[in-house]
């Protein structure tokens, strides 16, 4: 069996087109749903907070967050008492290309 090792993206390594995308929102879901058990709130509780259906918020933590938009999730860290900075600065590849990131506290 060959085995090949993957890059840090699982969604560029399935060829999907909005790989980039994906990527962020699946790590703004899971630091949502860090938030939610480290403060021990329930998916009903959490969902009166953040302002979202709980069956909604049940799909986000598990993956299905296809209908949800980057902005909206970034409103639910803030709703759960984070504080969101974005920041645009030059890009650091020689390419001219830049990149997006999420990075926490």
């Amino acid at each position: 069996m060959e085995i090949e090792e993957g890059s840090t993206n699982v969604y560029a390594d399935l060829g999907r087109p909005d790989a980039d995308e994906m990527q962020i929102k699946a790590q703004l879901a899971a630091k949502i749903g860090e938030i939610i058990k480290r403060r021990r709130l329930t998916q009903v509780e959490a969902a009166e907070i953040i302002g979202m259906p709980q069956p909604k918020l049940s799909g986000l933590l598990r993956g299905q967050f296809r209908g949800v938009s980057e902005a909206k999730m970034l409103n639910c860290l803030a709703r759960l008492g984070r504080d969101v900075t974005i920041t645009v600065g030059p890009a650091r590849r020689r390419s001219g290309a830049g990149h997006i990131e999420v990075l926490s506290c």
